[in-house]
C-alpha cells in the first residue's frame, strides 16, 4: 500500500483530492492507498446529502469568512482545521474482502483505528456505524464516511487530536439525526480531543496497513487532474 502524506492550502483541494484518488483507482491507475492530511485553515464540510440550511450557522460562517464545501461521501457535517488529523483509505474490494459490505467495512477499518489508539494507551470503542468514542465518557473522537465505487471504496475520517471544539459549536447546529449514544448532547459535551501526537497515530496506522511506499507530494498526473477538477467541480457552497 502507498502512503500519501499530502495536505493542500485550499479546502477544495483537500476535499477533491480524496475523490480524485478514488477516481484514479477505478481507472486502474492507482492501487490501495492511505492518505493523511490536516488543514491549516478552518472550513466546514457537508456530506453528500447534508443540508446547508439545517446543519450550518450561515450567519457565523459569513461573518468569519469561513469556507463551506461539500464532499462526495455520505455522513454528517464537520468542521476542519488545525488539530484535526484526517486519514483516507482507497481500498480494493478484491484485495480486502472485508470492505465489500458496508457494515463489515466500518467494522474492519474502525477497529484498526481503535487498536491503534489502544497501543497509544487511549481506550476507545467503535460505535456503529461510523464513530469512534472514548470509553467511559462516550465522547466522540473520530467521525467517518465512505463513498463506494465498483471496485474500490473511499473511506475517510477525522481524528480530533488537539482541535478547538468551540468552533464546532459556533459554526454547526445540532444535527437532526443523531446516533443513540449521543443522547442529544451539545457539540461541546459530545466531542473530545484524544490528545495524541499525530505522528504517533500515523505510525500505528502505517503499520496496520503495511505501507510499502511513502509519498509527500502529488504526482504530475494528480496535480494536472486536480487543477482541472478545481475549475469544473463546484463544491464550494459559501
Amino acid at each position: 500500500m502507498v502512503l500519501k502524506d499530502i495536505s493542500f492550502d485550499l479546502p477544495e483541494e483537500n476535499i477533491l483530492y480524496d475523490e480524485l484518488l478514488l477516481h484514479l483507482a477505478e481507472k486502474g491507475k492507482l492501487g490501495n492507498t492511505l492518505r493523511f492530511w490536516e488543514s491549516s485553515a478552518v472550513f466546514v464540510v457537508l456530506g453528500r446529502i447534508s443540508s446547508l440550511d439545517e446543519d450550518v450557522n450561515q450567519q457565523a460562517v459569513r461573518k468569519d469568512r469561513v469556507s463551506v464545501v461539500r464532499r462526495c461521501s455520505g455522513g454528517g457535517t464537520v468542521v476542519q482545521g488545525k488539530g484535526c488529523l484526517n486519514y483516507s483509505l482507497i481500498l480494493c474490494k478484491q484485495d480486502y474482502p472485508q470492505v465489500q459490505d458496508i457494515r463489515r467495512s466500518y467494522n474492519f477499518i474502525l477497529n484498526k483505528l481503535v487498536r491503534a489508539f489502544h497501543k497509544l494507551n487511549v481506550n476507545t470503542v467503535w460505535h456503529p456505524i461510523s464513530d469512534v468514542a472514548c470509553v467511559g465518557n462516550n465522547k466522540k473522537v473520530s467521525g467517518n464516511a465512505q463513498k463506494r465505487a465498483r471496485n474500490f471504496i473511499l473511506h475517510h475520517g477525522t481524528i480530533l487530536c488537539d482541535f478547538d471544539l468551540s468552533i464546532v459549536a459556533k459554526y454547526l447546529t445540532l444535527p437532526q439525526q443523531q446516533p443513540e449514544y449521543r443522547q442529544n448532547r451539545s457539540h461541546l459535551d459530545f466531542l473530545d480531543n484524544i490528545y495524541l501526537d499525530p505522528a504517533d497515530i500515523k505510525k500505528e496506522l502505517r503499520e496496520s496497513f503495511f505501507i510499502t511506499e511513502h509519498l509527500v507530494t502529488p504526482t504530475h498526473v494528480e496535480r494536472e487532474m486536480l487543477s482541472e477538477w478545481l475549475k469544473n467541480k463546484k463544491i464550494r457552497l459559501m
